[in-house]
């Protein structure tokens, strides 16, 4: 692979299904292993990376920023991500998403890091592993930055699938993917149906509340640990009519973690999925805002939507991960 081409990356989006939040370094360092049962979906952040002839470096997002120096450049991640390859200009970067980039609860700022840090080295010539990119991904949100939350994001960007994660106190992951025949695939993927609500939120401040309150909650941590292995075991099997139980199962609990994770008007649009014929659900990533997701038969489907009157998004799994879709010289 030549190095300082034009390198374009893909780098998928992801809902939990059960564990989410114990993977959080409060939980999983004394009390774990944390677990959760992640899936990449077909909603991504494409990141382009290309030499800048002035030497100058230009990052563009929701904002672009030109600059003369690593740091000037107001992007924390991708701060970091340069300084961590010891790339230090000449350089563009630009960034596209399929889904608004911040609030949204999938994950989007690790998936661009994934993204970010896969497309940096195939810019020098490299090629990193899924492994890999994870463990620098989590390297620089967690430790460099200091950013509250958890590491599920970060492998399942870089993995892709659907994947049993596994967080131990050493730090160490362990990446275990779901292997179910296609037509059981193609049921789950039909039995889930995906709702925006609307509302954007921070999971930075929920993130903080949970690890405040982890030493008090523990059964309910531990419970959701347990169901991820209980569901994977379920779905190994083939047995994908479970899938609603369990995810209405770990948002009960999910839900009394910390202040912030649901408010009334969510729990009115849960309730109402319900009575229209979801047999359960869960709103994806840290709470407050972002998408709901539900299980049902799909006969009950346009009811569920018609009751909820909120837009949906229409999602398949990605088994690929983080991936170089164009390289050019």
């Amino acid at each position: 692979m030549a190095a300082n081409g034009l390198i374009m990356t893909k780098t998928p989006l992801r809902i939990t299904f059960v564990g989410g939040g114990t993977d959080i370094p409060s939980f999983y360092r004394e009390h774990g292993p944390g677990a959760v049962i992640s899936a990449a979906i077909n909603k991504y952040i494409y990141i382009i990376v290309n030499k800048k002839f002035d030497g100058k470096i230009r990052v563009s997002y929701s904002t672009t920023e030109i600059v003369g120096s690593l740091e000037e450049i107001q992007h924390p991640t991708v701060r970091e991500a340069l300084r961590l390859l010891g790339i230090h200009g000449g350089i563009e970067i630009v960034s596209i998403s399929d889904i608004p980039s911040e609030g949204t609860g999938l994950g989007s700022s690790s998936s661009f890091l994934v993204g970010l840090l896969n497309a940096l080295h195939a810019w020098k010539g490299e090629s990193a592993s899924p492994k890999q990119l994870a463990e620098e991904a989590v390297k620089i949100e967690r430790e460099i930055l200091g950013e509250p939350g958890g590491k599920q994001d970060q492998y399942i960007a870089a993995y892709g699938g659907i994947q049993y994660i596994e967080f131990h106190g050493d730090e160490s992951v362990a990446v275990k993917p779901l292997n179910i025949p296609e037509d059981k695939l193609r049921m789950l993927a039909e039995s889930l149906i995906l709702f925006y609500t609307g509302k954007h939120r921070r999971s930075a401040s929920i993130h903080v509340n949970q690890m405040k309150e982890t030493g008090s909650k523990l059964a309910l941590y531990e419970r959701m640990r347990n169901l991820s292995s209980i569901m994977y075991d379920s779905l190994s099997k083939g047995r994908i009519g479970e899938t609603g139980m369990f995810l209405h199962e770990n948002w009960l609990l999910k839900r009394q973690l910390a202040s912030g994770i649901s408010e009334e008007s969510i729990d009115a649009m849960y309730a109402a999925a319900i009575a229209a014929g979801a047999t359960g659900g869960k709103l994806i990533g840290a709470g407050g805002g972002g998408f709901l997701l539900f299980s049902a038969e799909k006969s009950r489907h346009a009811a569920i939507s018609k009751a909820l009157g909120l837009r949906q998004e229409p999602f398949d799994f990605d088994q690929r991960g983080s991936r170089i879709v164009n390289v050019g010289d």
